[in-house]
């Protein structure tokens, strides 16, 4: 197999072009989606739109991705990397030229990406990010996997001498490997609220995009006909608002299932000597690497559910990772035993059997008002849209609220040891985070004037990836907590990352 030099600047793989291509394509079509819907519609009731006909709309189409497909020869053609003994080096631009150093000792994250175009042609794409900036910096379309292996490698050597004809290997032991049985018993058991508010605000965005269409088909009136409602009927409203929740349930339910077999299909856990790596999806194929020292946060989760099932969720938050990569930092369908493993690998010397403290009781009055006031919303939107007949679910809110008050203040607790805090919470999940103390960035205290009153505060903890707070705590233990921290930061002399 012929090594790489990376040494001397060389271009992505010639198959770059068609990933540049068709980003850029689906980039165009997404931000003019609703534009070209609209064509299609108008188009269906007369023959042009605007004086334009179906012939010069599709020339259009033509012009606009034959610019798209010039536009990818000069980018992939002006596209060239290489590495020295301590940087790597990037030419890009059409135009405008842009070289950008990065010294490897910055690097944050290198992973290695492929969708499902990309799985078609047998490529890959390698990430780069630094910790100065919530993108990554740089990405490389089109490399074959072995290379962007090596080229991974390389970035993280970090000034030593490789010799190109070594192959890079390290030891590897497949820790955990996911089966299909318990993807879907993950699937099953998630927050299935958040996946019901991703399909609501979806298809209330299109009925809005769409409304004087959608009223032409007239539903309404042919629901009507079909379950015959008496408008006098409460028991026919009952019925049919039971329908719709059950109906909206099962949606949510198997959106849940499809999104978590897609997102962690294949998911394994590789423990080498120093890191763990992660590789998992379907449509897109994700491999990434974590390092304890580039480690700034780590949350479990679980629920009533999931632990029926041995289910726990292990979350690891690392420095300036961009939004739409965090998800997949993610190891699902683990149990109690390979969660403790991990994060003794990914923690040095964490036991978290240190005391543990709760909140004070006004942390209950303050989810009781946040209750209240969102049960009144609720109650008031529901009796404007469906009437009184609203009334009845407002019962069971309060019901709701009430164990949402004794459930969150039951599982809020908080423990510090010398180089650990920890700090659990949720009400339907429940959560740990776990940080080190010498990677804590900025300590808060904040306090209302009427916690002032009670001599009640918070203590907000800052890290380089996430805050965490201690809620409702004395006034004198809050300061206790922050000058404790922030001695420790100062005393320990240790780097952050």
């Amino acid at each position: 197999m012929k090594i790489t030099d990376f040494s001397q600047p060389i271009r992505q793989s010639s198959k770059g072009i068609i990933i540049i291509f068709a980003f850029n394509a689906f980039k165009f079509f997404k931000r003019f989606f609703v534009l070209f819907i609209a064509f299609g519609l108008s188009l269906s009731k007369k023959k042009s739109f605007a004086n334009l006909t179906l012939t010069n709309l599709i020339l259009i189409c033509v012009g606009i991705l034959v610019v798209l497909l010039i536009i990818a020869v000069l980018k992939y053609l002006n596209f060239k990397f290489h590495l020295s003994k301590d940087d790597f080096h990037l030419s890009t631009g059409i135009f405008n030229k842009d070289n950008t150093i990065i010294p490897k000792s910055k690097i944050q994250n290198v992973y290695i990406k492929q969708n499902f175009l990309q799985q078609i042609i047998n490529v890959v794409s390698l990430n780069i990010e630094t910790a100065g900036d919530t993108k990554s910096e740089i990405q490389i379309s089109a490399l074959d996997k072995p290379t962007a292996l090596r080229l991974k490698s390389e970035l993280f050597q970090k000034a030593k001498q490789i010799d190109v004809q070594t192959e890079v290997t390290e030891a590897e032991n497949v820790f955990f490997r996911v089966s299909i049985k318990r993807l879907l018993l993950e699937g099953i058991s998630q927050n299935h609220l958040r996946s019901f508010a991703i399909i609501a605000s979806f298809v209330f965005g299109l009925y809005y995009e769409f409304k004087d269409y959608v009223e032409e088909l007239r539903l309404r009136e042919r629901l009507e006909d079909i379950v015959h409602l008496d408008q006098e009927s409460v028991l026919n409203i009952i019925l049919l608002n039971l329908v719709g929740i059950l109906a909206a349930v099962i949606i949510s339910l198997l959106f849940s299932v499809i999104k978590t077999v897609i997102t962690n299909f294949n998911l394994e856990v590789i423990e080498n000597q120093k890191t763990i790596e992660i590789n998992k999806g379907l449509i897109n194929k994700v491999s990434l690497s974590l390092t304890p020292s580039r480690i700034q946060n780590i949350v479990i989760k679980t629920n009533r559910v999931k632990r029926y099932f041995g289910l726990h969720t292990l979350f690891v938050k690392q420095a300036m990772v961009n939004a739409k990569q965090r998800k997949n930092f993610v190891i699902i369908a683990l149990e109690q035993q390979q969660v403790k493993h991990l994060v003794n690998k990914l923690l040095v010397n964490y036991s978290g059997k240190s005391e543990a403290f709760k909140p004070k009781p006004y942390y209950k009055r303050i989810m009781a008002l946040r209750a209240v006031i969102t049960v009144g919303l609720l109650t008031v939107l529901g009796v404007l849209i469906f009437g009184r007949n609203f009334w009845w679910i407002t019962g069971l809110l309060l019901i709701l609220s009430v164990l949402y008050v004794w459930i969150g203040y039951k599982k809020a607790y908080y423990k510090i040891d010398e180089d650990y805090v920890s700090i659990g919470g949720g009400v339907i999940d429940t959560t740990t985070n776990i940080l080190e103390i010498n990677k804590i960035q900025a300590v808060k205290l904040r306090q209302t004037i009427f916690q002032k009153r009670h001599k009640i505060a918070s203590v907000f903890i800052a890290t380089a990836s996430k805050t965490v707070k201690i809620p409702y705590i004395l006034e004198n233990d809050a300061k206790s907590i922050a000058n404790f921290l922030l001695f420790k930061v100062e005393s320990q002399h240790r780097d952050w990352m």
